[in-house]
């Protein structure tokens, strides 16, 4: 399982419109995210233009290549354009360096901390 986490760029004075339709995405859009494999999708807005998106996923390169292929997100993605700092180029994905689960579950029983 990959975890998949991305920065956009929203105009600020476009924050709004972008949020309000992401309250509400078309159904096909939301069909055709799941069955591409994007699963536990979230994103994040910091109410300045900042977007953080999330997502869980078994291949994000095959799962990102099957969304593209759908006509539904080449008529998404033109809608969203205009919202972007950077139409050409909306995402920054990040780097994980922290996850609490993998962490845990690396843990051996002798290291492990006695209860108190």
């Amino acid at each position: 399982m990959q975890r998949i986490c991305f920065v956009l760029r929203v105009k600020p004075e476009q924050l709004p419109e972008y949020e309000r339709r992401h309250a509400s995405v078309w159904p096909e859009m939301l069909r055709a995210l799941a069955e591409t494999g994007w699963r536990d999708y979230s994103l994040f807005s910091d109410g300045k233009g900042l977007v953080i998106g999330y997502l869980l996923t078994d291949d994000f390169d095959a799962s990102s290549e099957a969304m593209a292929a759908t006509d539904v997100n080449a008529r998404w993605q033109r809608d969203m354009a205009p919202f972007f700092v950077d139409a050409d180029n909306p995402t920054e994905q990040l780097t994980s360096i922290f996850h609490l689960e993998t962490q845990l579950d690396s843990l051996s029983e002798s290291e492990e901390p006695a209860p108190s």
